[in-house]
């Protein structure tokens, strides 16, 4: 008969409660009347796109059919067979930049120095304004303005209208109900979110001509950003890690003014044992699905939120994080920047590879019990598809890695080891018998192959009930 094998949870913190796991896999819904409602497919892998040495990508933004790079101290021009082109030297090497245009320049902010490059004239220079900031930690853009934040304060500046290299000392504003100060600002559906390290504001455009913003009354945020690179545009408006009043991480969503909790006990228990302050993080779609991803380097992990289904997996790369830190759309295509190194690759949907390396693909299915009564397992059938083998090489006969648990995922069987088919093999099973006798089964599959992944959930034939006195 079949199970409920996929289910939407994410481990808990106690396996007897769920011990489900979906690394780089997704699921997705299929209307009532298919074959299944809820089936689960591999995430995309990573096409090498360029490389520019050993040392990571400090930000990366296109304009129009051009990607701008910022790796050591160098601005490059990127276009879209790969070939770099040099742009300019900026005055610092490591760290996070934060970049935006306005359309006719764009400002680069490195917590030091900030700088405008001229689209037209092709030129980086420095911003040599006296009244700009010595420390600028962040930029938007917003009604022909350029927003920075800078470093312990919390004042935001504004520059004259469609000029970054022109500043007035007297152009800043504080936010007002909190003296935190601000980690980021951030343009959203028109406004401006200014993200402190307990609260946050919006504030308006009100075209006042002192100073044309202004705080919205009644809008205060009772939220801080936990995360500066954490803030991500998702579904029109922002998802971002944020720290509540009581000291708590969690990932948010914004709707409107409105911050909406998003992740659950079992991820926020990880992700408050850890520093979060360096969490990264970015959003893509993926055949129609909102995702946001996110990563902790003190612990290498990377989390995945899918908005469309509301579940979350986990992302994996070489048993660690993931590799992407930072995406950006070019030219119709994502372009991501490797953590570790200066790689820039595409997602691919049908590379099952991360450049080359192996994908682990794992599901752990749901707790499988018959009112604690043991009961013997004859089979256990994988229901996914079969027969997609590749002609030569590492995947031309996919295995498929079985594990149980009969002891609510304490531990675990050896590995069990079954074909997904060679190319054309359709009708293969992948079933295991005689899998023995308990009152909890719990079912583990993961495949390396780099072939296509699909699962569809799972059957299990089972024997007899037997009662055991005292149940």
């Amino acid at each position: 008969m079949r199970t409920d094998f996929l289910g939407v949870g994410i481990f808990s913190k106690s396996p007897n409660v769920t011990a489900q796991t979906r690394k780089n896999m997704y699921l997705d819904e299929q209307p009532a009347g298919d074959k299944v409602q809820v089936s689960a497919y591999p995430t995309p892998g990573l096409d090498l796109f360029v490389s520019l040495g050993d040392e990571p990508i400090r930000s990366m933004y296109e304009v129009g059919d051009k990607l701008y790079i910022i790796h050591l101290q160098t601005f490059y021009q990127i276009d879209n067979g790969g070939t770099l082109t040099n742009k300019g030297t900026l005055l610092t090497s490591d760290g996070r930049c934060s970049i935006i245009d306005n359309g006719v320049q764009i400002m680069i902010v490195d917590g030091q120095y900030g700088y405008i490059y001229t689209l037209a004239s092709s030129t980086l220079a420095r911003i040599t304004d006296e009244d700009f900031s010595a420390s600028p930690q962040t930029v938007t853009f917003n009604s022909g303005y350029f927003i920075i934040t800078e470093n312990n304060s919390g004042k935001i500046w504004i520059s004259s209208l469609y000029n970054g290299n022109a500043w007035d000392a007297l152009d800043f504003a504080t936010a007002e109900s909190s003296p935190d100060n601000l980690v980021r600002v951030e343009e959203n559906n028109g406004n401006l979110v200014l993200f402190g390290e307990d609260t946050t504001e919006f504030w308006v455009n009100t075209g006042e001509l002192d100073f044309p913003y202004s705080r919205q009354s009644g809008t205060n945020m009772q939220w801080g950003l936990a995360s500066r690179y954490s803030v991500a545009k998702f579904n029109n408006s922002l998802m971002f890690l944020g720290k509540s009043r009581q000291g708590e991480v969690k990932v948010v969503f914004l709707k409107g003014v409105t911050p909406v909790p998003v992740s659950n006990s079992d991820l926020e228990q990880i992700f408050n044992a850890n520093p979060a302050q360096n969490a990264t993080a970015f959003s893509y779609m993926l055949d129609g699905h909102s995702m946001y991803q996110i990563s902790f380097p003190n612990i290498a992990r990377t989390f995945l939120f899918d908005g469309t289904t509301q579940v979350w997996s986990e992302m994996t790369s070489d048993y660690s994080r993931h590799r992407a830190e930072m995406i950006e759309t070019f030219i119709g295509k994502q372009v991501l920047a490797d953590y570790a190194n200066g790689k820039l690759y595409r997602f691919n949907n049908e590379n099952y590879t991360d450049n080359g390396s192996p994908i682990i693909r794992e599901i752990t299915g749901r707790h499988y019990e018959k009112d604690m009564d043991y009961f013997t397992v004859q089979q256990f059938i994988l229901d996914c598809e079969m027969g997609m083998g590749l002609d030569s090489g590492q995947g031309d006969d996919p295995q498929i890695m079985m594990q149980y648990s009969i002891d609510n995922g304490h531990t675990w069987s050896n590995e069990l080891l079954r074909s997904l088919g060679k190319t054309g093999e359709y009708s293969q099973r992948a079933e295991w018998w005689r899998l023995g006798r308990g009152k909890d089964f719990i079912f583990r599959v993961r495949c390396s192959d780099p072939i296509k992944f699909v699962v569809t959930g799972a059957g299990l034939k089972v024997a007899r009930k037997l009662r055991v006195a005292g149940y």
